[in-house]
């Protein structure tokens, strides 16, 4: 035969490769950017665009706003644009609780888990329905102040709108890129070029990491564009890009989620190789330590390669620590169970954000814990909307040396579940941002969960008496150390007054948005004086915080690293001048729309003090 014939072959495959890479159409890029070497491919048939906004907001993770309110609340992604397209801060618009990397350098930070992918950065997300399912053509995200935050933008095959749930739920992402520093806060319309998706979906997830910005990011709207007719790819190319055959092909052979992964986790038959090469000479610990620094999607493919190497990645001892948060969507009762054998010594779990539309069942969760949970000190469930009364009941019973409980945005959980917490005498941290928990129940657990030093209670609405908690907490837990009371609506100078006499260690403090502390009860001088640890202390939109608490806060807090006085009308440049004299290790001071603080007075700050981080926000 003609050699001519496999170089022909060999040419035809590599033609094939990068025909298949152009039909791909996930790109990269912000608004109207182009492949640097474009194609002709057009649709087939033509459809006619479908342009809607979104409908309703079904699901977040986090927002700034009050959940009795609008303002700064995710629930204004739903409708048309309300700001766009001016520039600025804007009740009216979506905003995340935090920004920056300043909750993770406070009293309250957690330690990170390993193994988490870097291609897995998001810290919120925010879940969209649209009327119409389409086949997306286009994305368009209206940005109002310090854009830059979306990471991820996703779809879902499942219709919420739809009577009959689908037998399986898939999701695929649309478009991915790492934080990126935007140049200046001003607005712009997001719209990166997305990948074509083989089904309909009315249901698009974005995902954020503000940790690059110097502010909170605002969104308006979102758009979505898209055809109801799938489009059919033509294989005209001008030109191919050598540039575009590179690794995103292994996401396309792997997925982005875990359904390769649970077949991976089941295989029991190996590959017979004559030997393990030289691992056999390497130390057993040794080789445990190689494979520490393997995601779990690598540890299960790894475990096909040779007997040895499977039972090094099917070690108990690997998955000490697991945070499956970065495969939330494809995690299963499945996943769950094929993970058992080898998490019986498992610490820290983090199942963030999994679980839910049916993927995690109460009684999959259950299972796990009952093989799984004996040994656990940490676990995380942020956002995880199948737990319900019973799945409590299962983790104060199978978990005795729990110390750390995550249930931030756990919204469905009902209010008597929380009683069954108090069990859990061990609880040092322990999460209820946005949950129903009453004041019944988070008395019983401030009673039996002495041990507790981080407590968060920023958004719990159902609460009547912040006083009467602040004063149980001054009385039984001593030993706390930060303290989240965001848009708490009822605390007096009478709750802080007992919890500053009994809660001496305290360094972080969250106020903000408490609109019945008035400084002119001397509630604020009091902290000042009975806590001299500060490190943080968020006081946000009171309006009446004077020079008088600034002064004291600089006499008597001097180790104070963080401080939010938005909205106060009573500071003086002065006062705030005596502070940064004061607190050398002052790193953050937010004086947002406090109306004696002009911008000139904040670049003279700035000038004087240059390792202070001093936001001043504006309207226009």
């Amino acid at each position: 035969m003609s050699p001519v014939f496999p170089m022909l072959t060999v040419l035809s495959m590599f033609y094939y490769m990068c025909l298949r890479r152009r039909a791909r159409t996930a790109t990269r890029g912000e608004m109207n950017s182009r492949r640097a070497i474009e194609s002709n491919t057009r649709a087939l048939p033509i459809n006619v665009e479908i342009v809607q906004y979104a409908k309703e907001v079904l699901d977040f993770s986090s927002h700034y706003g009050s959940e009795n309110s609008m303002s700064y609340t995710m629930w204004n992604l739903a409708g048309i644009p309300n700001v766009y397209p001016s520039s600025g801060d804007f009740t009216q618009t979506a905003v995340f609780r935090t920004y920056g990397t300043w909750w993770d350098r406070c009293p309250s930070a957690r330690l990170p888990f390993k193994r988490t992918p870097s291609t897995f950065c998001s810290q919120d997300y925010v879940e969209l329905a649209f009327e119409e399912p389409v086949y997306p053509t286009a994305v368009h995200i209206l940005e109002t102040y310090h854009p830059g935050a979306v990471v991820r933008i996703l779809a879902c095959s499942a219709n919420p709108y739809s009577q009959n749930p689908p037998a399986e739920v898939r999701w695929e992402i649309l478009w991915s890129e790492a934080p990126t520093k935007v140049n200046g806060p001003q607005a712009r319309q997001f719209t990166p070029c997305i990948k074509q998706i083989n089904f309909p979906t009315n249901l698009i997830r974005l995902e954020v990491n503000s940790s690059l910005l110097d502010y909170y990011t605002e969104l308006d709207a979102v758009v979505l564009h898209g055809v109801k007719e799938r489009p059919v790819l033509s294989l005209k190319t001008s030109m191919i890009d050598m540039n575009d055959i590179d690794e995103d092909e292994d996401e396309e052979k792997y997925g982005c989620g875990m359904d390769t992964l649970n077949k991976q986790f089941s295989i029991v038959t190996l590959r017979e190789w004559p030997t393990n090469g030289y691992f056999d000479k390497l130390p057993y610990e040794l080789i445990q330590l190689i494979l520490s620094h393997l995601t779990v999607p690598d540890l299960c493919r790894l475990a096909q390669t040779c007997k040895l190497l499977y039972q090094h990645c099917c070690d108990p001892l690997q998955y000490i620590h697991l945070s499956l948060q970065p495969y939330w969507a494809r995690i299963n009762d499945t996943s769950l169970e094929y993970l058992q054998s080898r998490c019986t010594l498992i610490q820290w779990l983090n199942l963030s954000w999994t679980g839910n539309r049916g993927a995690i069942s109460v009684s999959g969760f259950s299972r796990f814990l009952n093989v799984c949970g004996s040994e656990l000190v940490r676990l995380e469930l942020s956002c995880g909307h199948f737990l319900n009364e019973t799945c409590l009941e299962v983790i104060t019973e199978m978990c005795p040396n729990l110390q750390e409980l995550n249930l931030s945005s756990c919204d469905k959980i009902p209010p008597q579940a929380f009683n069954h917490i108090a069990k859990v005498g061990s609880l040092k941290r322990l999460i209820l941002y946005r949950t129903k928990v009453e004041q019944t129940a988070l008395l019983s657990i401030l009673n039996f969960c002495s041990e507790l030093q981080h407590l968060s209670l920023g958004s719990c609405v159902m609460i009547e008496d912040y006083d009467l908690i602040a004063s149980m907490m001054g009385a039984k837990c001593k030993k706390l150390r930060s303290l989240d009371l965001w848009r708490c609506k009822n605390i007096t100078e009478s709750g802080i007054a007992e919890l500053a006499s009994g809660c001496q260690l305290l360094e972080e403090l969250d106020l903000g948005w408490c609109p019945t502390l008035q400084s002119s009860t001397g509630c604020f001088t009091n902290l000042a004086r009975k806590l001299p640890n500060l490190q943080k202390l968020f006081l946000t939109a009171n309006r009446s915080v004077c020079d008088t608490d600034i002064e004291e806060l600089a006499a008597n807090c001097t180790r104070l690293r963080q401080l939010d006085i938005l909205g106060t009308r009573m500071v003086s440049p002065a006062s705030l001048r005596k502070l940064l004299e004061s607190c050398k290790d002052l790193s953050l001071l937010d004086v947002s729309f406090c109306s004696q603080i002009d911008n000139r007075v904040v670049l003279e700050l700035n000038a004087n003090f240059p390792n202070v981080f001093i936001k001043k926000s504006f309207t226009q």
